[in-house]
C-alpha cells in the first residue's frame, strides 16, 4: 500500500502572523494572500500545471488546530487511501486521533508522531 504521496501543506504558528507573512513576502517573494498563506501549484519540469497544490500558511498562536501537540508547526501529507492508511497505522500501534473529517476539500485524519507532533493526513478529492 502506498502511504504518503507528497506534501499537501505546511502550517505554523507565529506570535505576529501579519508581520511574519510580510517578511516572507518581502524577503522570499512568497505571494502571501489575505488569508495568511499561499498556494503553490504543482508543475512538471516544463512548467505545465499537473493538478495539485501545496498550501503554506501562518496562523496565530491562539489557534488550537495543532492540539493536542504543542509544536508550532504541522505538516499535511497527501495520501492515496486515507481510511486504509488510518487502519494500518492503528494496527501498528500509532497514536491516531479518532476524528476523520470528510468534506468537499477531501478527507482528513491526524496522527501524533513519537515526538508529540500532530501530523495531518489528507486524501484530496478525486481529480486533484
Amino acid at each position: 500500500m502506498k502511504r504518503v504521496t507528497g506534501i499537501g501543506g505546511i502550517f505554523f504558528h507565529a506570535k505576529d502572523p501579519k508581520a511574519l507573512c510580510a517578511w516572507y513576502k518581502t524577503h522570499l517573494g512568497i505571494d502571501v494572500q489575505e488569508w495568511g498563506g499561499a498556494a503553490f501549484s504543482w508543475t512538471d519540469d516544463s512548467g505545465t500545471p499537473v493538478g495539485g497544490t501545496t498550501i503554506w500558511s501562518i496562523g496565530a498562536n491562539t489557534s488550537d488546530h495543532f492540539a493536542p501537540s504543542t509544536s508550532p508547526f504541522m505538516i499535511n501529507y497527501r495520501v492515496a487511501d486515507l481510511h486504509a492508511l488510518v487502519k494500518v497505522l492503528k494496527e501498528e500501534g500509532c497514536q491516531v486521533l479518532e476524528k476523520i473529517d470528510e468534506s468537499e476539500y477531501g478527507k482528513f485524519a491526524w496522527v501524533i508522531d513519537p515526538e508529540g507532533n500532530k501530523v495531518e493526513l489528507w486524501e484530496p478529492p478525486a481529480g486533484q
